[in-house]
């Protein structure tokens, strides 16, 4: 079936914020003191455009929080200043995670993480108040109140999961409570949310609670991942038929949608796998999947977190391999993966959308207008053992009279560094002149599309490998 989309500009266009730059993930509080770290997310900033960041394990042991020395608490907010001073300093804020729990106010030994973060409840609610407390007021003194309550305060991480929060759905529940009053007693201007859960879960029952007992509620935040919904591969032939629902994850946020009713909805994380080792990470897989993926959620959700924008991760441990399938959208030496050429290439797209025609059972396209110019982003993707195969796509504007049109193609080749370093042997420790090449081998490649004159118009028509997306823009 020959791939074609028309459309026009002279037709009323919809306002088309960028949500999915609102916020983007990485792993680990104590990650974002390293120098590779802050470059990185600087140039994430820069890039792709995203303006908060949110990690865990803040009031972990690691980070000096809250220690105890001879049965006293000692605070130590220094090391949490120094993110925030950074963030601050390249125009960024924090989407901070109230977590993980200080080995002092622990009420029991289960862990996470190589790190060890503790995932239980308090041993004392009023002491975990206590730290709450202190901590906001001391951001508010240093920052200003203006500044803070832009920041989004979402309290614990996926307490749905044994894995993260060894208690109760009721426990969570009344801890939010008390999290959510000392916050709001520090400035009532403050925001703050939950439940912070995996797999959509938890909203109705959440949102009754807070309504019944009179608990401050600014928003809704929860995750979701792709394997959440139809597995991994391998798995039972039920799995198997859900994997052709290509838009699952749409499905998804429209039903959370609808259960958050008139809060704003974040996704705090959402990536192409939760398998934190996951080779499609790295390959242009991941670029057409999240392109198609983050455009259908238009009008649906406030924001949409990328987990993650690094490989610096170490949630289990820190991979020296330059191509390991972390989540990060750039690996360990800063080098671009297809994925975040992606979000390079959704960053471009303008603030107004034309309204496209046309159906394709693996091609998708978008239509962006502002600044004088038009962009229209094509994704050819399909789920993993599904069928796909080069397209050709058309696409017919009317009311359009442009000269000229160039376009920047993702796909298994072209800025796709991995299969550079295949070929060049895997190097597990490249040298820095294959780290110059790699880099190279990962920028944006633009070139010169054809435009064919119509009566109403004009059109113009490009090739789409599999797993691929591309952007032309007009100018």
């Amino acid at each position: 079936m020959a791939a074609s989309f028309t459309g026009s500009l002279s037709d009323p266009k919809t306002p088309f914020p960028h949500f999915w730059e609102h916020t983007v993930g990485s792993g680990h509080a104590t990650l974002a003191l390293r120098a590779d770290w802050q470059q990185q997310l600087a140039r994430a900033r820069q890039e792709i455009g995203c303006r908060y960041v949110r990690f865990h394990g803040i009031l972990s042991d690691d980070m000096g929080t809250l220690i105890e020395q001879n049965n006293h608490p000692l605070y130590s907010f220094h090391n949490t200043d120094q993110i925030f001073d950074f963030l601050l300093s390249i125009g960024m804020k924090p989407f901070v995670e109230l977590s993980f729990m200080p080995w002092m106010l622990a009420s029991n030994d289960e862990i996470v993480f190589h790190y060890r973060g503790r995932v239980c409840p308090p041993n004392s609610q009023e002491k975990w108040n206590a730290l709450i407390t202190k901590i906001v007021q001391h951001w508010v003194d240093r920052y200003g109140i203006d500044e803070v309550k832009q920041w989004f305060f979402e309290v614990w991480n996926e307490p749905n999961l044994r894995a993260f929060w060894t208690g109760t759905q009721t426990e969570y529940f009344n801890f939010y409570a008390c999290t959510a009053k000392a916050i709001k007693a520090v400035n009532a201007a403050l925001q703050v949310g939950g439940p912070a859960t995996a797999s959509n879960a938890w909203i109705p029952e959440f949102r009754a609670f807070c309504g019944a007992s009179d608990v401050p509620l600014d928003f809704i935040s929860t995750h979701h991942y792709p394997t959440d919904a139809f597995g991994m591969p391998g798995d039972d032939t039920e799995t198997q038929l859900s994997l052709s629902r290509r838009s699952v994850l749409r499905e998804q946020t429209q039903q959370a949608k609808k259960e958050a009713g008139d809060l704003p909805l974040y996704y705090t994380e959402w990536s192409t796998s939760s398998n934190p080792r996951d080779a499609l990470h790295d390959e242009s897989y991941a670029a057409a999947y999240i392109a198609k993926n983050v455009l259908e959620q238009q009008g649906i959700v406030n924001s949409y977190s990328y987990w993650t924008f690094s490989d610096i991760f170490e949630e289990n441990y820190f991979p020296s391999v330059p191509f390991h399938g972390g989540f990060g959208l750039l690996n360990i030496h800063n080098i671009a993966k297809p994925s975040y050429r992606a979000y390079q290439l959704l960053h471009m797209l303008g603030t107004e959308r034309v309204a496209l025609m046309g159906s394709h059972a693996t091609v998708d396209a978008w239509c962006t207008a502002g600044n004088g110019k038009v962009e229209v982003l094509l994704v050819n993707s399909a789920l993993p053992r599904h069928d796909i195969s080069e397209e050709a796509v058309t696409v017919s504007l009317a009311a359009a009279a442009y000269k000229t049109a160039r376009i920047a193609i993702v796909d298994g080749k072209r800025s796709n560094a991995k299969a550079k370093w295949l070929e060049i042997g895997a190097p597990e420790y490249p040298s820095k002149a294959e780290v110059a090449m790699l880099d190279a081998v990962s920028q944006l490649v633009w070139e010169a599309v054809p435009l064919k004159p119509e009566p109403a118009g004009l059109s113009f028509t490009v090739t789409l490998p599999p797993q691929s997306v591309a952007l032309v823009i007009l100018e």
